[in-house]
């Protein structure tokens, strides 16, 4: 099952409390207070792996808590540190305050990491009151309760190229051909249900990664269909992948469908209806085709939309294409990654210290 959106809720650890306590030994008067402090509690941290590719682990546990800081004992002893929490998630995950919408941070390389809540600080001994009229403090702090927060984890998949059309023209046929990947391929709607990820070899010295993503129909930007659902798999997509259909016993006009996709697009967002792409005409191969490629080859050449005429049934036209993405992801500059939130190093507003 494929997860990438969940709400996890995390706690800090406790701290351990002050002990109140007296040095007592054989010839030592008034030894004086020797109570420890608590120790601090754990704290949970988020952390990138490029191993894992959904949020299905966070489906089946949804509540975690660092480990709680010991308690502070006599002859100065101070208790131990509780042992943070490190969660693992996928690239491309995006994590805030469930509450507020506060963003958290953007975990999108390999071991990053994103303080999801700080531990408490431990609780100070009797030692630590005494003073030149109070030599003898029987009073120590309890350690104070962690601090807890809902957080909202959200995966943007991290692909260079992202393959979009409608339903059945060809997107995971496309990525099983030129990649490894295995995804489900059937000829009713929404096959895909959830993206796949492939890693394609353009030579010896390059090598791109392709997403199929869940086909598109009219209304996908306001949720209809599979909606936001693939929508939000295309931010991070350095190049979009436009597939068309040239099967003229589907009934649908291929370029229709490329207007229709990019009205979802511009709905969605203005920054990704402006994404560079490239139109892929699919299944050249079958016999009543050539009336729809002439139209959209007229169409591309009016509007100078770089075009690829394959089928990916066949293979023809597969390694052009390979050539063509390669060269258009060379000449497209490669986004930052975006920065930590600040507050992600100190955890929430107001976590208890000192």
């Amino acid at each position: 099952m494929f997860v990438d959106e969940i709400d996890v809720f995390v706690k800090g650890g406790d701290g351990g409390a002050g002990c109140v306590s007296f040095r007592r030994e054989k010839y030592v008067p008034y030894g004086g207070p020797d109570g420890g402090d608590g120790g601090d509690g754990g704290s949970i941290w988020l952390e990138a792996a490029p191993q894992l590719t959904t949020l299905l682990d966070f489906h089946y546990r949804r509540h975690y808590h660092a480990e709680r800081g010991t308690h502070g004992q006599g002859s100065n002893r101070h208790g131990a540190s509780g042992a943070d929490l490190v969660l693992k998630v996928p690239l491309g995950t995006v994590v805030t305050d469930r509450d507020t919408g506060e963003p958290l941070g953007d975990l999108t390389t390999p071991g990053q990491r994103v303080l999801a809540i700080r531990g408490s600080r431990g609780g100070r001994g009797n030692a630590r009151f005494a003073t030149s009229t109070n030599q003898a403090p029987r009073r120590a702090d309890l350690g104070r309760p962690g601090p807890e927060r809902w957080l909202h984890l959200e995966l943007k998949l991290l692909a260079d190229v992202g393959v979009i059309g409608f339903p059945n023209a060809g997107k995971s046929t496309l990525v099983s051909r030129l990649s490894a990947a295995k995804p489900k391929i059937a000829d009713y709607p929404f096959t895909t249900l959830e993206p796949t990820l492939g890693i394609v070899r353009a030579d010896d010295d390059r090598s791109f990664v392709i997403a199929d993503l869940p086909g598109l129909i009219p209304g996908a930007a306001d949720g209809k269909g599979l909606g936001h659902q693939f929508l939000r798999h295309t931010e991070r997509t350095r190049l979009l992948l436009h597939m068309l259909d040239l099967d003229p016993m589907t009934g649908r006009d291929p370029l229709d469908d490329l207007r229709v996709i990019d009205a979802e697009l511009a709905a969605y967002s203005a920054e990704l209806a402006g994404r560079p792409q490239i139109i892929v005409a699919n299944k050249a191969d079958l016999p009543d085709a050539a009336t729809n490629r002439e139209q959209v080859e007229r169409h591309c050449a009016a509007h100078g939309l770089p075009l690829f005429v394959i089928s990916a049934i066949t293979g023809c036209g597969l390694t052009e294409l390979v050539r063509g993405i390669a060269a258009r992801l060379a000449s497209l500059s490669v986004p930052e990654a975006q920065p930590t939130s600040p507050a992600a190093g100190t955890g929430r507003p107001g976590a208890p210290g000192r």
